[in-house]
């Protein structure tokens, strides 16, 4: 059994063939996902999307509500209010995708600061973990993570690609990490190979960021090379064969890890 904790399944590269994708990800062992919000829309199109696939999938899939630090300029006290009455939904099991992104700035890094401290706070009020998001950021990240860190109840930075000063701050801080098929790629994903192991088994968990990252290991890339939740094992077997673990061993402490994280059973 696998549980993928990061996918973007209202993206619309998946509108023709959602049931279809779910079909493939449970053959293939992975038996839960998290559907991650990135805006109040696509917030509200996740919760949706658990609503309308739950009766034939059961307790397979979950949900985020939050606002990428993209989409931070568009954070307003109506957004927030939103965010909190979605929250409520069963489905929902943490507030992000939230944090900050400097590679970019496609919201200014004030607007970016302010909307996750706002989230963060909610989530500390709601008692949810934080799923967050962080390129090129992570000294200011963690300096403000490290006010709210006694308030929140739990908090995992998704897609980590970062450096080994930010991976142990973020352990310093009590944090969970997840992987994604960045390990899987021999140009870009050189420095995470080499920094996986130092990852505490409890600590870790494992996703796709479908429909992007799909895992360069591969033998048969898809038409189109969209990523899906099927792919997630590829991910697991990169990540087992650089901290020298079995697949198997991997898979069964990676679930565990994430049923435990957002409190799933």
């Amino acid at each position: 059994m696998l549980i993928d904790i990061g996918v973007n399944f209202s993206n619309s590269r998946f509108d023709k063939d959602r049931g279809e994708v779910l079909e493939r990800a449970r053959e293939a062992g992975v038996e839960k996902l998290i559907l991650t919000g990135t805006s109040v829309a696509e917030s509200e199109a996740v919760v949706e999307l658990c609503r309308e696939f739950g009766e034939r999938f059961p307790a397979m899939l979950y949900a985020t509500v939050g606002i990428h630090p993209h989409d931070a300029k568009a954070l307003n006290k109506e957004s927030m209010g939103i965010l909190s009455a979605l929250a409520a939904d069963p489905s929902v099991v943490a507030i992000g995708e939230m944090g900050l992104d400097f590679n970019r700035n496609f919201s200014t890094p004030a607007q970016q600061e302010k909307a996750f401290e706002a989230q963060l706070e909610l989530a500390a009020e709601l008692q949810l973990p934080v799923f967050l998001h962080e390129r090129d950021a992570a000294d200011r990240q963690l300096q403000i993570l490290r006010t709210y860190r006694d308030h929140l109840v739990d908090a995992v930075t998704h897609c980590f690609t970062g450096t080994r000063e930010a991976l142990y701050g973020y352990l310093d801080l009590d944090m969970h990490i997840g992987v994604t098929g960045w390990i899987c790629d021999d140009k870009r994903g050189t420095e995470l190979q080499e920094l996986v192991a130092d990852i505490p088994f409890q600590r870790l968990m494992v996703e796709t960021d479908a429909p992007y990252l799909l895992p360069k290991t591969l033998p048969e890339p898809p038409k189109g090379k969209r990523n899906e939740p099927a792919f997630l094992p590829w991910v697991v077997s990169k990540i087992a064969e650089q901290r020298n673990e079995s697949a198997e061993e991997l898979s069964q402490q990676t679930t565990d890890n994430t049923i435990r994280f957002f409190r799933l059973g």
